[in-house]
Order: structure tokens, then C-alpha cells, then sequence
């Protein structure tokens, strides 16, 4: 892991079975993953906001490994809906939401929860959770960008709760966490975000 330009974006290399996972490649992240990723196939993206997609269309022209990412949020890659002049990418794969995947024979879920983004998801790969800007150490993702939505926030956050099993949790800002400790944060976040609709 290695956080990334301005907003210190995490970017992850999640190698399994002899196969490098990019996670959320964001401003500045080529050259880093360029040199560190042992065996790249594939680029998965938890939501289209520029500062985790920034730099799929150079890693994908230099690497020809495909891009995956939350089908409600394909949109992005090429709007550039936040207005910062990223790169524009495509999308080869967009994952419905909630859908168990293979890449390489690695299973892949995109656990759709929308808020942050209307597609904004947690990927989970074996035990781990890559929750991009879903939930993070004691805070969980902004709702008041352009696309994003209160309610469905509520909703996702609401989801999140009713998970039994914990996860590492591997967020897109700051230092890891588990599922379980932010769960118990979750009930206060749910009434904040209920308070701005």
C-alpha cells in the first residue's frame, strides 16, 4: 500500500496466488506500481472519484490488463465529474452490484454501498476489505459531492450493521481498521447523515 498525491489516496497491490491485484490507482500512482506489482491482471476500482481512478488509462495502456469497476459509477472514468482534468479511462467490466467474480481465478465480491458514489463499493478479497471511501478509522465517506446521496448512505450504512463476520478493513484514506470496531461507531454516523436529509 502506498497513499497517493494530494489527497494521500491508498493505493493497494493485493497479490494471491502469484497475481498482483491494483486497487484503486490514483494521482501518481503508475510509476509506484509500475515497479512494485509482480504479476498485475486486472485494476479494480472501489467508485470513480478522480482521485482513485487517476492513473487506469496509463496503467492499462502500459500493463493491457483490464479495468473493473462498479457499474453505477463506468461513468466517471470519462466525465471527470469533480471537474479535476483526470485522464480519461473505460471501463472492460462493470460489476453489478453485490456480484461475486473471478479475475484469474481469484474470487473477487464488489459489495455494493452506495452514498459516497452511486456505486461506491467495499471489494473484498479473502478476508480483506477495500472499503475505498465507504468506511475508514472512525469516519465513514462524504455524501455531499456531486452524485452522492444521503439516503442511500443511511441505507449502506445501515447494511454495513448487519454484517456478522468481521473483516480487515483496508480503507481509501488513512491507516487500516476491522469491520467490527467501526460497526460500533456506525449507529452515530447513521443519525449524522439521517440529520442532513
Amino acid at each position: 500500500m502506498r497513499p497517493m498525491g494530494p489527497y494521500q489516496t491508498n493505493c493497494y497491490l493485493m497479490e494471491t496466488d502469484g497475481k498482483t491485484l491494483i486497487i484503486d490507482p490514483g494521482v501518481g500512482a503508475a510509476e509506484w506500481v509500475l515497479r512494485e506489482a509482480r504479476n498485475p491482471v486486472a485494476i479494480l476500482n472501489t467508485h470513480g472519484h478522480f482521485d482513485h481512478v487517476w492513473s487506469n488509462a496509463e496503467l492499462k495502456e502500459r500493463l493491457g490488463i483490464p479495468i473493473y469497476i462498479p457499474e453505477a459509477d463506468a461513468f466517471m472514468l470519462a466525465q471527470d465529474p469533480l471537474g479535476q482534468g483526470m485522464p480519461s479511462s473505460a471501463a472492460d467490466v462493470q460489476v453489478s452490484p453485490d456480484a461475486s467474480i473471478e479475475i484469474e481465478g481469484i474470487p473477487v465480491t464488489f459489495h455494493h454501498f452506495p452514498g459516497h458514489t452511486p456505486g461506491c463499493s467495499v471489494i473484498e478479497v479473502g478476508d480483506l476489505w477495500f472499503s475505498g471511501d465507504f468506511l475508514f478509522r472512525d469516519s465513514i465517506g462524504r455524501w455531499d459531492f456531486p452524485y452522492s446521496s444521503a439516503k442511500a448512505m443511511a441505507q449502506s450504512l445501515r447494511k454495513a450493521m448487519k454484517i456478522q463476520k468481521d473483516y480487515r478493513l483496508l480503507p481509501g484514506h488513512g491507516p487500516e481498521t476491522t469491520l467490527r470496531r467501526e460497526q460500533r461507531n456506525l449507529p452515530l454516523w447513521i443519525k449524522e447523515v439521517e440529520r442532513s436529509i
